[in-house]
């Protein structure tokens, strides 16, 4: 006997989808079969063990699901990868001024990838019947990008983001992961960078150290967030002027003079990033943090108050 999860023509299912996410907002949408990743288990191997994953220890837990999302998700079958553009209709101040990483502008895309990718996983039950999922968006041990090459999304470039064709680099991407049974699309294979090298050229920190692999522990956004002590001699004068995240080898990536401004309201820029000057960011008391991140839902509410006080004093450091 067939189940909902069996479909007698996979395709229009795969159709269906994608026609929702594109109704939802999501800019890209492919769909994968949920296997092992094999192919990345030494390329993700070899990452952890030389470290370049930093003090970031998590990275290293979970290794099999990295790989397997039946191991994450009970009867998978489907990757759904969906890609939200978020590069933003207006750009900070001053281009000499304090610099936030382009994707931190709006509130916190966890919650607004999670709002919509429920809400596709909903379609997929109106349309399939009951099915066994989960969504993630950069908040479980997904190899995201792997995923967005398998679904035919795009490929990653030599600084490690997904570029996609005619589109660039600056996209969230977000999963959900199925038991039902849809026709996948075909990987994506091309190599989008060939000789290009201005990513790895323009890095301050030399954290790209091949095309494709990152040191994190040497890379600003890692420094400037994910680190939580303050931010180490060697890299205090090679900040920029980046005070939380860094889009250096994005700026520089020929893909992404194809860059467009975003539709998603709840991405729009909240007030410091439209606003703010220099003096206003440096005379930010914890009070003004609280009110203008943390309370706003801004994704500047990962670190703290001390922190982004350092990462201030170090942007100040690099401009003496």
């Amino acid at each position: 006997m067939r189940t909902n999860n069996h479909h007698e023509n996979q395709q229009p299912l795969t159709s269906a989808i994608k026609a929702k996410a594109s109704a939802l907002g999501f800019d890209a949408c492919g769909l994968a079969r949920a296997t092992a990743l094999e192919g990345y288990k030494p390329v993700l191997d070899q990452w952890l063990q030389k470290g370049y994953h930093g003090k970031m220890a998590y990275m290293a837990n979970h290794f099999a699901k990295r790989l397997d999302p039946r191991l994450l998700s009970e009867g998978a079958r489907t990757v759904v990868v969906v890609a939200q553009n978020y590069y933003p209709p207006v750009h900070q101040p001053a281009p000499d001024s304090y610099k936030v990483s382009r994707y931190a502008y709006g509130k916190d895309y966890h919650m607004v990838m999670k709002k919509k990718l429920k809400a596709l996983a909903a379609f997929i039950t109106e349309l399939a019947g009951e099915h066994q999922h989960r969504v993630f968006t950069d908040s479980a041990p997904v190899l995201e990008r792997s995923w967005a090459v398998e679904a035919g999304l795009g490929n990653t470039g030599k600084n490690a983001c997904l570029i996609l064709p005619r589109k660039g680099s600056y996209y969230f991407l977000g999963e959900v992961i199925t038991s039902i049974e849809a026709e996948p699309d075909a990987p994506f294979s091309k190599d989008l960078c060939g000789k290009c090298t201005r990513c790895m050229d323009a890095c301050p920190t030399s954290a790209i150290v091949a095309p494709g692999k990152v040191d994190a522990g040497k890379c600003l956004s890692y420094l400037t967030i994910e680190l939580r002590d303050r931010i180490p001699e060697p890299y205090r004068e090679k900040t920029r002027g980046w005070i939380f995240g860094c889009d250096i080898c994005q700026e520089v990536c020929p893909h992404n003079r194809h860059a467009s401004p975003h539709n998603e309201k709840e991405l729009e820029p909240l007030e410091p990033f439209a606003e703010w000057t220099d003096h206003q960011w440096r005379s930010c008391t914890r009070e003004a943090f609280n009110r203008s991140f943390k309370k706003t839902g801004s994704a500047l509410s990962r670190i703290s108050h001390d922190k982004l006080m350092d990462n201030i004093s170090c942007a100040d450091e690099d401009c003496r």
